[in-house]
């Protein structure tokens, strides 16, 4: 299964995510759950660096991603990062039985 974490501030504003895990829905090179959530979950990274010239830290091997940024969210931050949810919320919806998602307050 695939466990994501949503980490916000008291303003509900997204400050990082961790993604560990593998679907397991199919056979490697085939998984389209993970193949959509590792899209998702690299868009946004490179949204966050090329668009936003953002700063965080990132911590990624095999199945581990974890993100943190450094500072505050902006505003373009949250749009990249609440669209890489809508995203992972819809997979969840639509593959429950491989992906998870918590949303903790930092």
């Amino acid at each position: 299964m695939i466990n994501i974490q949503l980490f916000r501030n008291d303003n509900c504003e997204i400050t990082g995510f961790r993604v560990t895990g593998h679907a397991d829905a199919a056979p490697r090179g085939q998984d389209i759950v993970c193949a959509g959530v590792s899209a998702l979950t690299q868009s946004a990274l490179l949204g966050l660096e090329q668009c936003a010239k953002r700063q965080f830290q990132l911590v990624m091997k095999s199945g581990k991603l974890v993100m943190d940024l450094t500072g505050n969210p902006d505003n373009l931050t949250q749009a990249i990062l609440e669209t890489m949810v809508l995203g992972l919320k819809e997979i969840a919806c639509n593959y429950p039985q491989y992906v998870r998602i918590v949303e903790n307050r930092r």
